[in-house]
């Protein structure tokens, strides 16, 4: 090594003509130390540690060199100016802008006649591409042109304005388009076929109507409006139906606003021997028990209603009679504990009866109809004591429970409103309108000071008696419509018959929350407004459903009890006898009321 050492320094110090010799021969002695130094690296303490060399890596892709040679300048260019095959999934070069937005095209599908594949199909013909041109633009370049014979050329911009078509009618019309003709164009061409007609008047042919003139002249267009001048006379057997027509109209329209009030007794007599009025409850009418039973037969139906029954109401606390509102416009009462007979029929609406409720005390009752009108009837005699309206159609009507408010009703209307009226002045005291569709249901809770209202926008809300605002809104995105609602015996809990085929409760106390463990389902009520009610112990829960059955359930387990077959079409309301606890009554859409025990 010292010997090395040293010839470099000699050859350092040497000088500029032996420069280039001495330099190679000391790289290769370097090189020759290099390897030295190398070998001894584990002997020697003052060699530099060993160096471990990578192979180079490359982030380029690789490059197909059949493509590359394709490319070359020397290579014919098919392959890169042919369009890109849609089929494959890789495209290895830069394809140009022209290769991108080229049409599809190329060899024949085996499964198409015209060589597209169905997948690329967007119309009946094959494939057509979209066009950036406006409708509007397009229809009137296309009416120009095949009315004037020149349009606006679409494969050039904007900014060229180059036309194609017939140029000497476009130096003639001034470059006008089928839309934006002058003013005085249009006045120029209705004198033109104003002239025209009047020549074509004065021709024999015209005033024959057997020629083609004259059919030209007085064809009219069905669209066209009443025509201009004296109407021809119309023969006695056309003036004979017009006339008829118009009083059987008049007669109609007279009949739905001025429907008479008037009503029919069936029973032998008003009054008995002595004196008592014929609604007047037994004085044997007394609850024997205070456990409620599910019955299981069928003991009476009442039939006189000629189309569906839309609701019953047992007379209150005695339940000896039973009120029945039908769609064939009349409301009848029906004897329960003797001769189970229509006592009376009450026919003052002239549409399909929707709600009725009793006063507390049985003597009189509300009716609410579809023809508009919500009527007061006494019970005894007939006779309608005040109707009210607002013009639009009642769903529910009811009375204010407290004994010293029997003259306040409430109804909730088809305009989203609960309307309230004083009965004995026959004004609207108050009106509450937060809901968003028709009110359903109307109940009172917590000793009649709050009502609770249902509606078609699928919430519940809560009013203060008498003052109209909400102090609590019912609405979850899970909720359906609820278009009957029930009180619970103890107050404590409400029922809403929602439709998708349940029943849940609420309770009744500051929150008015849903209770998530009682739920009773089975039933299909969904797009029916089926009655829910409860047993007059609370212990059993009750509905009617689309199919014509009435549904029981155990309150406690929410489990289904019985299930009776009660009508053949949609049972839409059920009524527990406040008294008799066994006994309960159905109403149908197929016009039958059926006791049941």
């Amino acid at each position: 090594m010292d010997l090395l050492r040293k010839y470099q320094d000699e050859d350092s110090d040497s000088g500029d003509s032996n420069s280039k010799p001495r330099n190679a021969a000391a790289l290769s002695v370097s090189a020759a130390a290099g390897a030295e130094n190398k070998t001894s690296a584990s002997s020697s303490p003052d060699s530099s540690p060993l160096r471990l060399t990578l192979p180079r890596k490359s982030c380029a892709p690789k490059v197909d060199e059949i493509l590359m040679a394709l490319g070359a300048p020397g290579a014919p260019k098919d392959a890169h100016g042919r369009p890109i095959d849609p089929v494959q999934h890789t495209v290895a070069f830069n394809p140009t802008y022209d290769q991108l937005w080229a049409p599809i095209y190329g060899p024949a599908h085996p499964y198409a006649k015209d060589g597209i594949a169905q997948g690329m199909r967007n119309h009946k013909l094959g494939f057509v591409e979209d066009a950036a041109i406006e409708p509007f633009m397009f229809d009137e370049q296309y009416n120009t042109f095949h009315r004037y014979g020149y349009a606006a050329d679409p494969s050039a911009s904007l900014s060229d304005n180059n036309i194609v078509g017939d140029m000497e009618a476009l130096k003639r019309n001034q470059g006008l388009s089928v839309y934006n003709l002058p003013q005085r164009e249009h006045k120029r061409r209705k004198q033109d076929k104003k002239e025209d007609e009047d020549e074509s008047d004065g021709g024999e042919e015209a005033e024959n109507p057997a020629s083609e003139e004259w059919l030209r002249k007085n064809r009219r267009s069905p669209w066209a409006g009443k025509k201009e001048g004296l109407q021809t006379e119309l023969t006695e057997e056309q003036k004979k139906y017009a006339e008829e027509h118009a009083e059987k109209k008049e007669g109609k329209e007279k009949s739905e606003t001025l429907t008479a009030d008037k009503s029919t007794f069936h029973g032998k007599e008003e009054s008995d021997y002595q004196g008592r009025s014929w609604i007047t409850p037994p004085k044997d009418a007394k609850a024997t028990n205070d456990h409620c039973y599910i019955p299981k037969r069928w003991v009476h139906t009442w039939s006189g209603h000629t189309k569906g029954v839309s609701a019953i109401r047992f007379f209150p606390k005695h339940g000896h009679l039973l009120l029945s509102a039908s769609m064939d416009t009349k409301v009848k009462i029906w004897d329960v504990f003797n001769s189970g007979k229509c006592m009376r029929t009450y026919m003052g609406h002239s549409k399909a009866v929707r709600d009725i409720s009793f006063s507390n005390d049985g003597t009189r009752f509300l009716s609410a109809g579809y023809d508009r009108n919500i009527k007061l009837w006494d019970t005894e005699t007939g006779k309608v004591i005040s109707t009210f309206s607002t013009g639009k159609i009642p769903y529910v009507v009811k009375l204010n429970p407290d004994e010293d408010k029997q003259n306040v009703l409430l109804a909730g209307m088809s305009d989203k409103k609960i309307v309230q009226w004083d009965m004995n002045s026959g004004e609207i005291t108050q009106e509450y309108d937060q809901h968003l569709g028709a009110v359903n249901t109307i109940t009172f809770v917590d000793n009649n000071r709050r009502f609770v209202t249902s509606s078609d926008d699928k919430s519940l809300r809560v009013w203060e008696f008498g003052i109209p605002v909400v102090i609590k809104y019912i609405s979850e995105p899970h909720m359906h419509s609820m278009p009957s609602i029930a009180l619970h015996p103890n107050t404590n809990w409400l029922a809403a018959q929602s439709l998708d085929n349940q029943i849940l409760i609420y309770s009744t106390r500051e929150r008015f929350q849903l209770n998530k463990k009682k739920r009773f389902a089975g039933h299909i009520a969904a797009g029916y407004a089926c009655q829910v009610n409860f047993s007059p112990d609370g212990r059993f829960v009750m509905s009617g459903d689309g199919e014509g059955r009435c549904w029981f359930w155990d309150w406690k387990t929410c489990k289904v009890f019985r299930t009776l077959k009660c009508h053949e079409s949609v049972c839409i309301g059920c009524e527990w006898h406040p008294l008799e606890q066994s006994k309960v009554a159905t109403c149908g859409w197929d016009g039958m009321i059926k006791y049941w025990d």
